[in-house]
């Protein structure tokens, strides 16, 4: 990196070129040795025990306190830690001192001192005196001993301000070895600036509130619309102690810039209310209320005056769009969205007006794609970090961040040095004390790099520190409270500073990303299956009465489908996609139509019903049933083969869409009924029944006939037969009058009450 080259054209003193001759002479001969003891050809190598460690580094030293740590003159330093005594034998004698020089020029020399774990004669700094030490008799193997030493200020021996090195070691002796000599050493830094710089570093420190996905696309059918969170694990961040609680908590004493997803924000307030949390395969009621209030209202005051930047909903992975996911139509206009709702989100739970202007990509790398990406979602300024932005030209000092890249656009760009020293694990007292110590050690050197050209540096941390890292960034901003070699700025006045001419202002080519970033990238199959995801919740919103209920827990549901929080966790990410998409899928399905037995037709023409059903608690509309026959002679509404009806469902109930129904032919018609959206898209399932048309033929017609033609001819017959009998009687003289036929029997019986046979029956 450019700031390697601190001072450059300048050399170390004579007396430092010999101290450094002299240790290489030290350490160069036991490497000749080595070299020359290299086993014969052909000598196969023998198996080696693992050896203790011997040596400077035969005793683990950790500096687990010190304090203060920028002194001033009037102070007393003491500094404990704990030594354990990793080799075979037991140390007798043990000593520890302190020791301190000589002053480090430059950043540079800040980074080649931290990389040295063993003692170097002539170039670690020496001891303060016998007067500030601690002795053991003894340090058995295995064992640790915890330490402190105390050493007022001015017993150091510090002259001019900057950072000089601080060591604490220990001296003694063993059988193997038993003449005193180090044993162990670990180092650190002391800031030395008495009295305020006339020029001072403006420092911008994210503050960032992020977290992964914890809401599901699902709520419950009641007003509130109840959410339904995946687990309960929000609840354990946000509690005392917790991450969130910790960010929320430090921060507030601190000056820093608030970097929000308002995922977060969103997901907080919907736990302050009524919310259910996924056990198995039912759910619970959520029981963490009291924990969110109480954080957001923690929040809610803390930020009241303070500057926020509002990241894109859900903090989506920029680089994994701009790789992946861009040519899969839909996934810009889903970050656009995100952006969209992002200032709204904020301003309605904090009551601040947050800056949306601002894209922050996986460790401040970049390239052309990433940052056309980022523009395209409304933001003119991007977080990168300087191990992306290699300087093209050897500065010797540290550019200020604000870098114009073109298109109106500027990268502000973050020290990478100050933004990873926060990574790892900082529970353990002495990682954290280092990084505190580095940290202010690099920020002085970087401010005495050019002491006459203030400059405004970034300081972008963990994306999702832990507790522990929180704890070490408050502690390490804590020590630049007296502003003696930096100011406190923000971002949004960081990317308005006037560049640096000299500052290289070229974005990396797309094959300069780090693979490491790459692999974790969501894969092109995460926004395919968002695509299809969108496109049936696009359908079924519009046959909804009210598509808010659905469109905005599934629309936020889909920008977390694409959270940068899914970077090394692709499972997690695949059932969060499948979840959504399936409980997408249960809904559209309580919308379908009622499986319909096979119909029989009795006649030339009927009515054929046929039932929609709706499950869900809101009414449908806008659909359109068709029906389709694979018989020609069979027609629906007068109009072919093929009819088509509106469809209306309230909500839990069915409706029954009528056909009216010709044949001209009996026999048999295979009939598919479907449903569609205004826009003819295909909407779940078809169903098929059969038509089966029984209609009277010719034949049967004259075989009627002719049976009704006997029967008049046997009644004109009958009436024959009667009239001569009667005239008969009359002509004998029996003088009575004309016999009353008495009223016929039916020769019809009722219709049957039976059913009608297999399938359903339509009359006429």
């Amino acid at each position: 990196m450019a700031e390697a080259a601190d001072f450059q054209g300048t050399r170390p003193s004579p007396a430092r070129r010999w101290l450094r001759r002299t240790a290489s002479a030290v350490l160069g001969a036991p490497l000749l040795a080595g070299l020359l003891a290299v086993p014969a050809a052909g000598a196969a190598p023998a198996a080696e025990p693992a050896k203790a460690p011997t040596g400077s580094r035969t005793v683990a030293v950790s500096l687990n306190t010190l304090s203060p740590s920028v002194p001033a003159e009037d102070d007393t330093l003491t500094v404990s830690g704990t030594l354990t005594n990793k080799g075979k034998e037991t140390i007798s004698s043990a000593e520890v001192d302190l020791r301190v020089g000589p002053r480090l020029s430059g950043r540079g020399e800040v980074d080649d001192a931290s990389k040295r774990s063993a003692y170097v004669p002539g170039v670690d700094p020496v001891t303060v005196g016998d007067k500030y030490t601690v002795k053991f008799p003894k340090l058995a193997k295995g064992i640790s001993q915890d330490f402190t030493l105390t050493v007022p200020v001015d017993k150091l021996g510090l002259d001019d301000p900057g950072v000089y090195q601080l060591g604490v070691s220990v001296s003694g002796r063993t059988t193997t070895a038993p003449y005193e000599q180090v044993l162990g050493i670990e180092r650190s830094f002391l800031p030395w600036q008495p009295e305020a710089s006339d020029s001072r570093t403006k420092l911008t420190f994210l503050w960032p509130l992020i977290a992964s996905p914890h809401v599901t696309a699902e709520t419950r059918s009641d007003e509130q619309q109840t959410p339904v969170f995946t687990n309960d694990e929000l609840a354990k961040e946000l509690a005392p102690g917790g991450r969130l609680e910790q960010m929320v908590s430090l921060g507030s004493r601190l000056p820093v810039t608030w970097v929000v997803d308002p995922d977060l924000l969103a997901s907080v307030a919907a736990m302050a209310g009524k919310y259910e949390v996924e056990s198995g395969d039912t759910t619970v009621p959520g029981r963490n209320q009291a924990v969110a209030k109480q954080w957001l209202t923690a929040l809610e005051k803390v930020v009241e005056d303070g500057k926020v930047i509002a990241l894109p909903f859900a903090d989506p992975d920029l680089a994994s769009i701009a790789h992946r996911g861009k040519n899969v139509s839909g996934t810009l206009s889903h970050l656009q969205n995100a952006s969209a709702v992002a200032a709204t989100t904020v301003e309605t739970i904090l009551h601040v007006k947050p800056s949306t202007d601002f894209a922050w990509p996986v460790n401040g790398a970049v390239d052309s794609s990433i940052v056309d990406v980022a523009t395209s979602a409304g933001a003119h300024n991007v977080i990168a970090r300087s191990d992306s932005f290699r300087e093209s030209t050897e500065l010797p000092y540290t550019p200020t961040a604000a870098r114009p890249i073109g298109g109106g656009t500027t990268a502000v760009v973050a020290d990478a040095r100050l933004s990873t020293l926060f990574d790892g694990d900082m529970s353990r007292a002495g990682s954290s004390t280092r990084a505190v110590q580095k940290f202010l050690a690099q920020t002085l050197a970087l401010t005495e790099q050019a002491p006459d050209n203030e400059r405004s540096i970034v300081v972008a941390p963990p994306r999702m520190p832990t507790a522990a890292q929180a704890q070490t960034m408050a502690r390490a901003l804590e020590g630049l409270a007296g502003n003696r070699w930096t100011q406190p700025s923000d971002l949004v006045a960081a990317a308005e500073v006037k560049p640096d001419p000299r500052a290289t202002s070229k974005l990396p080519r797309a094959s300069a990303y780090p693979k490491k970033l790459r692999a974790q990238e969501l894969p092109t199959q995460a926004f395919q299956d968002i695509r299809t995801t969108q496109g049936s919740l696009d359908s079924f919103e519009t046959i909804l009465t009210q598509p808010e209920r659905v469109v905005t827990p599934f629309g936020n549901a889909v920008n977390r489908s694409m959270s940068t929080s899914w970077r090394g966790r692709s499972l997690e990410a695949q059932q969060y996609r499948d979840a959504v998409r399936d409980y997408l899928q249960s809904l559209t399905s309580e919308v379908q139509l009622i499986e319909k037995s096979d119909v029989t037709l009795s006649g030339r023409s009927a009515t054929i019903p046929v039932t929609v059903q709706n499950k869900l608690v809101q009414g449908v509309d806008r659909l359109v049933l068709r029906l389709t026959s694979d018989n020609i002679r069979l027609k629906f509404n007068d109009d072919g083969s093929m009819a088509e009806l509106p469809v209306s469902v309230a909500g839990g109930h069915s409706q029954s869409v009528k056909f009216d129904t010709a044949t001209s032919a009996n026999g048999r018609a295979q009939v598919t009924a479907r449903l569609y959206t205004e826009d003819g898209t295909q909407y779940g399932e078809e169903m098929t029944f059969t038509v089966k048309v029984s209609e009277v033929t010719p034949t049967v017609l004259l075989v009627i006939a002719g049976g009704l033609l006997l029967l008049v001819l046997a009644g004109i017959r009958m009436y024959s037969h009667r009239k001569r009998a009667v005239a008969s009687d009359t002509a004998d003289g029996n003088g009575d009058g004309p016999e009353q036929p008495s009223d016929p029997t039916p020769d019809t019986g009722p219709e049957s009450g039976a059913p009608s046979g297999t399938g359903e029956k339509v009359d006429r």
